[in-house]
């Protein structure tokens, strides 16, 4: 974990309470169309998301994590980390869908997702520092939704902050759709 890390995902918590913050929660739950996730769904799959590397971690931390085979080759484990990030930069110019374990929670979200969010930020910037020791061991994890996907674990750092900013991204678009839209 780089202090560079630390200080994205900062800056990402700080951008959503800041373009999302003043919202009603009609408008943090409005979707252009129905093949569009919501800003409070964009916000509600980053919590999902993140969450799910923290069973992985404390796996790792007891000693009952078995990496898979792909991750004792660096090749591989390189190889697929760099995949994996550059799919979730926010150019967002290849559309990606998720994976069920990943997608949102409901349609209609409560309006405190935001405050959930924030919440969230912090014992995730909390999880990223208490695993200094693991980056600098250099440890391999895989995917949480495939096994067979190796990376880093401070690749799933840069995966897990550039991912925020792919959504922030994609709920901005939404919110200067609702704009026009006078909403």
């Amino acid at each position: 974990m780089t202090k560079n890390q630390i200080a994205q995902l900062d800056t990402i918590t700080a951008d959503f309470r800041n373009t999302f913050g003043h919202l009603t929660a009609l408008q943090l739950n409005w979707k252009p169309d129905a093949t569009t996730w919501s800003i409070a769904q964009n916000i509600d799959h980053l919590i999902v998301i993140n969450e799910t590397y923290y069973p992985m971690v404390k796996a790792v931390r007891e000693g009952t994590y078995q990496v898979p085979f792909l991750g004792k080759f660096d090749f591989m484990v390189n190889f697929m980390g760099k995949m994996i990030l550059d799919a979730v930069k926010p150019d967002r110019r290849k559309k990606m869908k998720t994976f069920p374990l990943w997608e949102p929670s409901s349609s209609e979200l409560p309006a405190d997702i935001l405050s959930r969010f924030e919440n969230h930020q912090q014992q995730l910037r909390q999880f990223m520092e208490d695993c200094a020791d693991l980056i600098e061991r250099k440890t391999v994890i895989s995917s949480p939704a495939n096994k067979n996907i190796v990376y880093r674990l401070e690749t799933a750092f840069d995966i897990i902050v550039t991912h925020e900013r792919r959504h922030f991204e994609q709920a901005k678009e939404v919110l200067d759709e609702l704009k026009r839209k006078g909403i």
